[in-house]
């Protein structure tokens, strides 16, 4: 009786999945580059959740998006209970991040709550810093790209 080859390449691939386990998991000993030390280094210099530059840019993809995609003449208005979440919460080897909530005041007048992180590089061509985003409710992706109520837009 000949073994079937497809339970062989199977077995074979549990095994050295085993085997790799421990050389892929992060042990508390080992050592930990900070971005800003990398050859393509990050600044970890970017604005604070309350800064106008964050917020107006915050506003602008929000208005760009809903007119682009949705056919929406939706805008915010303005922000309110504007908090830090997170600040690196992966740690110091990730791309340094900000994570945020606030209040934001729509133009058809209500009140939805928007979670977005300001992350460095993510600007022009990686020379500036910007921001990711999602407001509570019109996250209209078929897919939901946020996953329900806005969750993957968290820390």
């Amino acid at each position: 009786m000949r073994p079937n080859p497809l339970s062989t390449t199977l077995a074979l691939g549990l095994v050295l999945a085993g085997a790799l386990q421990p050389a892929l998991a992060r042990s508390g000993r080992e050592e930990i580059t900070p971005a800003e030390e990398r050859e393509f280094n990050y600044e970890a210099d970017i604005p604070g959740c309350q800064a106008p530059e964050v917020l107006e840019r915050l506003s602008s993809h929000f208005a760009e998006k809903e007119a682009k995609f949705w056919n929406s003449s939706l805008t915010i208005l303005r922000y309110e209970h504007i908090e830090r979440t997170a600040w690196r919460p992966w740690g110091l080897d990730y791309v340094p991040r900000r994570f945020c909530s606030a209040v934001a005041t729509t133009s058809d007048g209500i009140r939805r709550k928007v979670d977005y992180s300001v992350r460095d590089g993510l600007g022009i061509i990686g020379a500036d810093w910007g921001i990711e985003f999602c407001v509570h409710g019109l996250d209209r992706n078929l897919s939901y790209a946020y996953s329900s109520a806005c969750r993957e837009a968290r820390p």
